[in-house]
């Protein structure tokens, strides 16, 4: 196992993010799915510069992407950009796409329960076999039932991989989204068994491994017990006070207003966060490393 952290969480400057991160002990990243920032050989050259690989991508989905839109010209386009990622993931030698299928904070179906599974299963194969032609695997990881109704918990997402049937398809397991749905981690994991494709680090309240209640020692034990090799991605992501008295989030944001896109402004929002000053952000990743590194070393 090793190091690995989401480029997402802080809008800046890719090299910044990733030079942080090497300096800091990392070894690799999961790249944010936006394919129209990044160009391979830029980025390659950054990984390169500081000693860095990308382990993984991952879907950003706000907007119009969602894989059981009831619109099917909304779901192929889904499909579209998923299969960009793949392209991404493959050009920077990257092991894994972790996909989440729905628009994060779709909380009801739009159309049939019935039906969004069906085309979410449909849309998920239709991935999975253009990522096998690639030698890229597949990740689905299943979100807390706050920010999606559909696929949050491991029993669905193995159900939608035995029927997409695709041998590259596997499960992102992330403690934060899987502590409020299971009712034992730690037998979740082990029913993922060697599905396990990729592993989210966030404790119970989002913030860095460490700083909540969930027993890393025995997590990074029962990873090693089911036989995971792969990234221990950071994905912490602290929830901002925004009521009248909140001070929580004085130290922690930087003023606004922000120079983000809207769709990225949005995604950060709907993660119940904002923008985090730097120093802010540099010091939950040390915290990460704190706990974590002494564990897999």
């Amino acid at each position: 196992m090793h190091l690995s952290t989401h480029t997402w969480m802080r809008p800046e400057p890719l090299e910044l993010t990733i030079k942080r991160a090497s300096s800091l002990g990392y070894t690799s990243i999961e790249l944010a799915g936006e394919p129209s920032r990044y160009t391979v050989n830029e980025t390659r050259a950054l990984l390169k510069k500081y000693d860095m690989r990308c382990w993984s991508v991952v879907t950003i989905m706000y907007g119009s992407r969602d894989l059981s839109a009831a619109d099917r010209a909304q779901r192929e386009d889904t499909i579209g950009y998923m299969k960009s990622l793949v392209d991404l993931a493959a050009g920077l030698e990257a092991k894994v796409i972790t996909v989440v299928p729905c628009t994060v904070g779709k909380l009801q179906p739009s159309a049939s329960s019935h039906e969004e599974w069906e085309w979410v299963v449909q849309g998920v194969r239709i991935v999975a076999l253009y990522a096998q032609e690639k030698g890229i695997r597949i990740a689905v990881e299943p979100l807390n039932r706050f920010e999606t109704y559909l696929i949050t918990n491991t029993t669905q997402t193995l159900q939608l991989i035995e029927e997409a049937n695709v041998p590259n398809l596997g499960v992102a397991f992330d403690p934060f989204h899987l502590n409020i749905e299971e009712p034992d981690l730690i037998t979740a994991i082990r029913k993922c068994g060697d599905k396990l494709f990729d592993v989210h680090l966030g404790d119970n309240n989002r913030l860095s491994p460490g700083d909540g209640s969930l027993d890393w020692p025995l997590i990074i034990q029962t990873l090693r017990e089911v036989g995971y090799d792969g990234g221990l991605a950071h994905e912490a992501m602290p929830p901002i006070d925004r009521t009248s008295h909140g001070t929580f989030g004085t130290k922690q944001l930087e003023p606004e207003p922000w120079d983000v896109d809207e769709g990225t402004l949005q995604f950060l929002k709907d993660h119940a966060s904002g923008v985090l000053k730097e120093d802010f952000y540099a010091s939950m990743l040390a915290r990460t490393v704190e706990t974590i590194l002494p564990l897999i070393k």
